[in-house]
């Protein structure tokens, strides 16, 4: 017993030192992250943190000690030093709520900030709001949703999207951010590691720094048509390496991947048998070919949709996820846990708007998407023309401009614009949605021409 205790009280000795030296470290993460913050520095620094990852494992030859609980140790540290250095980043949220802040004290802002489209739901969805009550969708309902509501979702994927889907493979999810953050949480362990390609919304990253997960983070460039490299992919799988997200059409983007590239990402997820999560919620506003991820059958696949952007009901919070029936199990076992049931009203709802005829909404979108580019031309402003969804991501040329300063200056001016650092590391960027009528689209552009050209 005597030996027990000696044996225990090292243990607690080591553990106690331990702590003191994290506190060190994150004194220190803290003084890193007020220097970035001050220099314009992103958050993560990918190359430093695949060289001390480097040495972490050669360590672990050296001393004869398990790499993956050492990895899972070190993705825990990089993520405390992300959540402390990550409090103050600008995001399209962040300039939203701000915006809203100033509304209520009655001014006027043009919000090309956030992808909510400006039309109204389709006519059909009042009508069922009208019929709900009557209906008798008003109680306790199905962790995965009414099963007729799944039963035509599943029909609707496998016509449209290539895909022998069936109701198992459905759940509903009170928006497609939950269907994210419950792919992520239920099928990744904290310590474990999952890719992401930049820019990109910044919900993948969120979700996994709150579930323990560390993102590794591929870095796109406009001067490269924002198209990822094979080989970069490659060489940020490691053993701990569980997922990959895909986000095509693209948000911020609006890039659509060639398909001899997705072919090949796909190629490297199937051969590492990693989960492959796929957000295809700007799927129907797609302007060129584009391919579902579910077209590939692969067993570890799940993808995200919504009625968000497709049907403009972003209010009523319906989205939903497709996989394999033992994924939507296990994603359904957190959903009961959080929240029991998606509203039935608003499922009845959203089963009622499957039957509506959205063409006009995509019109309208890519009208409005070229009307946006074309005032960017116009503006010299250097960026892709997009393939889909909702946006152009805008690089600032301008000599000393930086696109979370920008976004505060246009704020004051009454526009609201995303800031590129919400992105990844962007910061001189800034990102303009088409979701408002062209007349205002154009008058927000000009308060930018006006911000930009230093006018007061």
């Amino acid at each position: 017993m005597t030996d027990i205790n000696k044996l225990r009280n090292k243990i607690d000795e080591i553990t106690i030192e331990m702590i003191k030296l994290l506190k060190t470290r994150t004194d220190i993460v803290k003084e890193i992250g007020e220097i970035k913050k001050n220099i314009g520095k992103c958050v993560t620094d990918e190359e430093r943190e695949c060289t001390l990852r480097k040495n972490v494992l050669h360590l672990c030859r050296e001393l004869d000690f398990d790499k993956s609980i050492a990895s899972k140790f070190l993705n825990f540290l990089l993520n405390e030093s992300t959540k402390v250095q990550s409090n103050n980043k600008h995001t399209h949220l962040s300039v939203f709520l701000e915006a809203k802040t100033l509304e209520a004290k009655g001014a006027k802002i043009i919000h090309m900030e956030v992808g909510e489209p400006d039309f109204s739901p389709p006519l059909i969805v009042k009508e069922g709001l009208k019929e709900v009550f009557d209906k008798g969708f008003l109680k306790y309902g199905q962790t995965k949703g009414i099963p007729q509501f799944r039963e035509k979702l599943a029909k609707y994927i496998s016509d449209n999207f290539n895909s022998d889907t069936t109701t198992e493979n459905v759940i509903i999810n009170p928006g497609a951010r939950f269907s994210v953050f419950s792919a992520i949480t239920t099928l990744l362990d904290p310590g474990d590691e999952m890719i992401t390609i930049e820019p990109g919304w910044p919900a993948y990253k969120d979700c996994a720094l709150n579930a323990g997960i560390k993102t590794r983070t591929i870095k796109t460039k406009l001067e490269e048509n924002w198209e990822p490299s094979i080989e970069q992919i490659e060489n940020s799988i490691s053993s701990n390496t569980k997922m990959l997200v895909l986000n095509y059409p693209n948000n911020p983007t609006g890039k659509i991947l060639p398909e001899t590239i997705q072919d090949k990402i796909m190629e490297l997820v199937i051969e590492n048998n990693m989960y492959i999560l796929s957000d295809e919620i700007y799927s129907q506003y797609a302007f060129k070919n584009w391919k579902s991820v579910l077209s590939y059958n692969y067993e570890k696949s799940i993808v995200t949709q919504s009625f968000s952007k497709s049907h403009a009901m972003t209010g009523f919070r319906i989205g939903y996820a497709i996989a394999q029936s033992e994924i939507i199990e296990k994603m359904a076992r957190l959903q009961a846990l959080c929240l029991t049931n998606v509203s039935e009203p608003m499922q009845y709802v959203a089963m009622k708007a499957l039957e509506a005829d959205t063409t006009n909404n995509v019109k309208t979108i890519q009208r409005r998407l070229e009307s946006l580019a074309k005032y960017g031309r116009e503006l010299k402003l250097d960026f892709l023309i997009p393939d889909g969804a909702m946006y152009i991501f805008v690089k600032l040329d301008h000599e000393g401009v930086d696109g979370t300063q920008l976004a505060k200056d246009l704020l004051g001016r009454g526009l609201a614009v995303a800031p590129g650092e919400g992105f990844g590391d962007y910061r001189n960027f800034i990102r303009l949605s088409a979701c408002q009528d062209e007349k205002t689209l154009k008058e927000g552009m000009n308060i930018l021409s006006s911000v930009l050209r230093g006018e007061k």
